[in-house]
């Protein structure tokens, strides 16, 4: 068996590094992505299979003695593999120096290591997920004190205790409707006591802070009476302050418990203006919402793979299954799709980093621009996850519903992703308020119109189906801006597919340049932007079979 390595296999995403991370940064980049790319692939996914099917988190809920203890217990593997990515810095090093390069590091490099653990283990990148939005929170907010005292914690590496964090919004009257909260927090001097209960509190029981949006006694109804607090969890729990209900009994990802938790005069501490809490988490919903997209990304990477290698080593009828037109298709679009999209979403990532610096100044366009790439990116991902999954079960044939393989669990933990950070329903609302608010269709035209001018002049050849797209939604545009409201209502999630495809198709042409790779990259975008338009002027030509060796590496798939 050939041992496998999700980093040096994965091209694109070596290349997306290479050109973004200095060449220092890079360096040390490739040599822990090595590293930690091997694990993932050998090690840390075992551990997830068992995890998934044998070890599942479980709640203590009362002592020996009948006291509530609401402890949560996960397998011995489970903690193994939380100490070692927390120490390889994916939440620690947006906020602190890497020892090695005396440098802060970025969201660039975080997300390179979510995107590989993701693959393996997107249960555990979901607690990955809400520490890195505890430490953004703790960071950017909180006040000197408070951040002196937590976010050494939330961000070590192995030189302090580590305090996982979380984030809890949803409850039980709401659900996606934050401002239905009703959860009361009450001042007591330079604290505060939470009471009331948090429905869906993921990372409950193994968080060392939770993020909490709570209201204040006189706060007024909706999201502007929500006020962000931090609960320290461990202090709370063994004081009787808080307690778990119940664990979720969950369709996948179930390496993460999520609880019901209930607040019993749980002592808080109020984190940056009063007035701003919802603001202050919906910026931190942001950051999970790239997560999202990364973890769908690397679900889609392991599909791919998986239904690529079956096909290598698989025979029916005489032949391998890639002997077959209709696998080589199939093979062929999974993997122009799922290169365009992995570089569109770390085009977003680079977004993110420059918008969301504390010290970047930036336009409120900017950040409205940044909320709408996320918004399209976000659900565009989530849905193609599920696919790609459907695609491997459906490539291994019966052995792909068999929990042996990991597709099963590929397409249960895919399925969490287009409800978790919100659906797509209320990813569609996001752009319909941008559109109404900031006008933002007309700052995305304008940026895909601005980078078209600069693809490359062979790339131009491609640009045709995506203007005439672009003139469509325009058109689109015009017409839903002076429908009623509840037509409007109607249209959002198709808007946000036209948008995601179009920014998807720009970014594919701009990865054609000139040099060793001009061939594959003209071909994918080819692919691409037939399997998305479906330009007429393509559709006599088996884009499959012409470009299937160029496009379909055959170097790496492994004996099964």
């Amino acid at each position: 068996m050939v041992e496998r390595n999700f980093y040096t296999e994965d091209i694109v995403l070596q290349r997306i590094l290479k050109k973004h991370l200095g060449h220092e940064f890079f360096d040390y980049a490739e040599e822990r992505l090595t590293e930690f790319g091997e694990r993932v692939a050998g090690i840390i996914d075992d551990r997830a299979k068992h995890t998934d099917r044998e070890g599942q988190p479980k709640l203590i809920k009362y002592d020996k003695m009948g006291d509530d203890v609401s402890k949560v217990w996960v397998n011995e593997g489970y903690m193994q593999t939380v100490k070692e990515t927390y120490n390889t810095g994916i939440v620690a090093y947006p906020h602190k120096e890497i020892p090695e390069l005396g440098q802060v590091g970025n969201y660039l490099y975080s997300y390179a290591q979510g995107y590989l653990l993701s693959q393996s283990e997107p249960g555990f990148y979901c607690p990955v997920t809400l520490t890195m939005a505890t430490a953004y929170l703790i960071d950017h907010y909180a006040d000197g004190e408070l951040r002196d005292q937590f976010l050494p914690h939330v961000i070590s590496t192995g030189e302090v205790e580590l305090y996982e964090g979380a984030t809890f919004l949803t409850e039980r009257q709401g659900g996606s409707d934050v401002g239905a909260n009703v959860v009361e927090a009450v001042n007591e001097g330079d604290s505060y006591r939470l009471y009331g209960e948090k429905y869906f509190a993921s990372n409950a029981g193994m968080c060392g802070v939770a993020m909490v949006l709570a209201r204040m006694e006189g706060a007024p109804s909706g999201t502007k009476g929500l006020s962000l607090f931090l609960v320290p969890w461990e202090e709370n729990r063994a004081n009787q302050q808080l307690s778990i209900r119940r664990l979720k009994d969950k369709l996948g990802v179930r390496a993460v418990p999520s609880a019901e938790v209930e607040f019993q005069g749980a002592k808080a501490y109020l984190v940056g203006d009063p007035k701003q809490g919802f603001k202050y988490m919906m910026e931190a919903l942001n950051l999970s919402r790239v997560c999202n997209a990364v973890a769908s990304i690397g679900i889609m990477r392991r599909a791919y793979v998986e239904a690529r290698d079956y096909a290598f080593n698989r025979e029916a009828f005489g032949n391998k299954l890639n002997h077959y037109p209709m696998v080589k298709d199939t093979l062929v679009n999974m993997l122009a799709k799922l290169e365009v999209e992995t570089y569109a979403t770390f085009d977003v990532v680079n977004l993110f980093d420059q918008v969301m610096n504390k010290d970047a100044n930036v336009t409120e366009e900017e950040q409205a621009l940044l909320r709408l790439y996320i918004a399209i990116m976000k659900k565009e991902t989530a849905e193609q996850a599920i696919h790609y999954s459907h695609e491997a079960i459906e490539m291994h044939g019966g052995n792909g519903f068999i929990e042996d393989f990991v597709t099963p669990r590929l397409l249960r933990d895919a399925q969490v992703l287009t409800v978790w950070e919100g659906t797509a329903n209320i990813l569609g609302l996001e752009v319909l308020r941008l559109l109404e608010k900031y006008q933002i269709h007309e700052l995305f035209l304008q940026d895909l119109e601005a980078r078209l001018r600069h693809v490359t002049p062979k790339a131009q050849k491609l640009t045709d189906p995506i203007k005439e797209k672009m003139e469509r939604l325009k058109e689109t545009l015009v017409k839903l801006s002076q429908a009623p409201d509840d037509v409007k209502l109607m249209y959002p999630k198709k808007l946000a597919k036209d948008m995601s495809d179009l920014f998807e198709a720009v970014v594919a042409l701009e990865q054609i340049e000139e040099g060793l790779t001009f061939e594959k990259d003209f071909a994918v975008a080819e692919v691409f932007i037939h399997q998305t338009f479906r330009s007429s002027k393509y559709n006599q030509e088996p884009l499959a079979l012409k470009y299937y060796d160029l496009i379909v590496n055959q170097h790496h798939p492994v004996s099964i």
